[in-house]
């Protein structure tokens, strides 16, 4: 813009146009929807969000009773890292439960239990993407979850609820086809003193603490597969596993799609499937897409209604380009692009403040099958031969 006082000389105008540099939105914050009768009722209101930055520092308010203090101390025990909580009522039997964890709406557009989680960013400023309700997750808790979490374009992890076997765990698995929801199968144990018996963990909570963990520590694209898990003693039920091994109970449900449970240098999560039989069979695969949606969709954000000139979608481009570069880079996409489609871009649409922008990207799958070529050779038996000539010559 031209200087509207006389000035014989020259005149600077700042300018923050340009490309942005898009920032990766935050993956490491766990919603979790617990019981606790004996809660504090001011730290942890029904059916209202609330924001932990400490898992082990929320345990003190959090009673003794219902699932709150049991599964933020499971998360406490892999990771310090936000939580977002939501704490529901305790009904008369589990059916009561149930409704209470799916939550609803109140005639004063209240909304309750899991779907007081689309509330959260409104009401503790952050967003959460690692979803569960461990010890309440029936059928109908994880089909409100996969709900809740399609919305949120967050991930989560249930049980194989009710599943006493491999076959049952499999049928129950059948019932379920979101790429956001990972089934595990059976439970890990874990102990309260170093004397007292096994007791059966909040295995979805340890799954949400050892996620959000290895997202700070490696990447959102590194599966929940293969990592060690801290404090824990055992598992629930006998689960033949053998790495080199084919046709294990190991190999029959991750197969099916269920995440299980192995004890090799440690306690570990074994699978990295989803529910989804089609593109999004990887866990990585779901949550990297997760991840460039909003971050490129919250990216742009600041271009909305500037002046349409050539110039303003070039920058968006650049900075979408510029984003998929970096995320390749780090190692989270195998590569990535943005490019601008005139096809897609007639005058009338323009004329009315409509532009569409194209990207791809790949992202990286675990390596879940690797094969090995053993080979038996007569080869170098001649080297042997030769180093024993040169070292006793004749």
């Amino acid at each position: 813009m031209p200087p509207t006082n006389y000035h014989h000389g020259a005149s600077i105008t700042e300018s923050t146009t340009g490309a942005l540099t898009l920032q990766t939105v935050s993956t490491a914050v766990i919603g979790l929807v617990a019981t606790a009768t004996d809660a504090d009722a001011t730290a942890y209101p029904l059916d209202t969000p609330v924001l932990i930055t400490r898992p082990q520092d929320g345990i003190a308010k959090a009673g003794t009773q219902g699932t709150l203090a049991a599964a933020l101390q499971d998360i406490a025990d892999q990771v310090t890292c936000p939580v977002v909580v939501v704490r529901v009522a305790a009904g008369e039997d589990a059916t009561a439960t149930d409704a209470n964890v799916v939550g609803t709406t109140t005639p004063d557009g209240k909304y309750t239990g899991l779907k007081a989680m689309l509330n959260a960013q409104a009401k503790t400023g952050v967003k959460p993407r690692i979803i569960v309700t461990p010890g309440l997750d029936s059928a109908a808790v994880t089909a409100a979850m996969v709900t809740v979490m399609q919305k949120l374009s967050a991930f989560g992890y249930a049980l194989c609820a009710g599943a006493t076997s491999l076959a049952e765990a499999i049928a129950y698995r059948g019932t379920f086809g979101a790429r956001e929801l990972m089934l595990i199968y059976p439970d890990f144990l874990t102990t309260e003193s170093t004397d007292a018996a096994p007791v059966v963990a909040l295995t979805t909570a340890i799954a949400a603490g050892l996620r959000a963990k290895i997202d700070q520590e490696q990447s959102y694209a590194k599966t929940l597969s293969n990592v060690p898990v801290n404090n824990v003693g055992g598992i629930s039920k006998d689960i033949f596993f053998d790495y080199l091994q084919s046709g294990t109970d190991a190999d029959l449900l991750n197969e099916a799609g269920i995440t299980t449970l192995i004890n090799r240098n440690g306690f570990r999560f074994w699978g990295s499937r989803t529910c989804d039989a089609a593109d999004y069979i990887f866990e990585s695969f779901t949550r990297t897409a997760q991840v460039v949606k909003d971050t490129v969709g919250n990216g742009v954000f600041e271009y909305s209604d500037k002046t349409m000139h050539a110039s303003l979608i070039r920058d968006i481009v650049e900075s979408i380009n510029g984003e998929l570069q970096a995320e390749t880079n780090a190692g989270n996409l195998i590569g990535g692009k943005c490019w601008v489609d005139a096809s897609q871009n007639s005058g009338s649409a323009i004329k009315v403040g409509k532009f569409n922008i194209s990207y791809d990207f790949s992202p990286v799958p675990p390596l879940e099958q690797l094969g090995l070529n053993q080979i038996f050779t007569d080869t170098y038996y001649a080297d042997l031969a030769t180093a024993i000539a040169t070292a006793n010559p004749a």
